[in-house]
């Protein structure tokens, strides 16, 4: 476990300025769509399997579809909570997305703790229940208390939930150190962002952009 990591999950505060400065920047190519934030999503050395098939990162919509959207994404950020009932709907609508979230909990100790909890529920198999309970808590800085408060509402077992998280708690500390990774290697500057077939858009889209997104990685031919 590197360092940036052990002190998130020892409950030392990270903000988003000092975490930047731990990330190198990627040179990418000028964007392929009038999306803002768009660009393409391939650079030299980066895994591309490894991103879209980790074998314990939580898989929604359909995990047949014939696109896949990955999601880097934080339980502090109000934009990512923006985006995430268009992105949802999209998914619903559309029926051939497989939804790959990827929990990069870059806003403090708290957004680490948010994420520790869904990734927990994904083993009584309700990561999307406590994922959609997180992601509704409106605002930013929710602290844990108010975190565990949704979550409890959200009908997961919480004593499972809590035997889950301590019992797999290197199993989840390992998924957050590969999504830092991931998104390291990407060179992501914040969330959300997005990967749409061969498209990074770090923006907070609506249903119209997640829509128009789609429809040109498919014209692409990229899953």
């Amino acid at each position: 476990m590197s360092r940036r990591l052990f002190d998130a999950l020892t409950e030392t505060v990270m903000d988003r300025r000092t975490l930047l400065a731990l990330l190198p920047t990627v040179a990418l190519a000028p964007a392929l769509l009038s999306l803002p934030g768009a660009r393409p999503a391939n650079a030299e050395g980066i895994d591309t399997d490894a991103i879209l098939h980790d074998p314990e990162a939580p898989v929604s919509g359909n995990p047949a579809g014939d696109l896949t959207i990955v999601a880097f994404l934080d339980y502090n950020c109000p934009f990512c909570k923006k985006s995430e009932p268009d992105l949802l709907r999209l998914v619903k609508a559309d029926g051939r997305i497989r939804l790959v979230h990827k929990d990069w909990p870059i806003l403090g100790d708290a957004s680490v703790y948010g994420a520790q909890l869904a990734l927990a529920a994904k083993y009584q198999g309700r990561y999307d229940a406590v994922h959609r309970a997180l992601m509704a808590i409106p605002g930013r800085k929710i602290p844990k208390e108010r975190m565990l408060e949704a979550v409890s509402a959200s009908g997961v077992d919480m004593g499972r939930l809590e035997e889950d998280r301590k019992a797999q708690q290197s199993q989840i500390a390992a998924l957050l150190q590969r999504n830092l990774d991931q998104a390291d290697a990407l060179g992501l500057q914040g969330t959300p962002v997005f990967l749409i077939g061969p498209l990074k858009v770090a923006a907070a889209l609506d249903y119209d952009g997640f829509r128009q997104a789609v429809a040109q990685a498919r014209a692409k031919g990229h899953p």
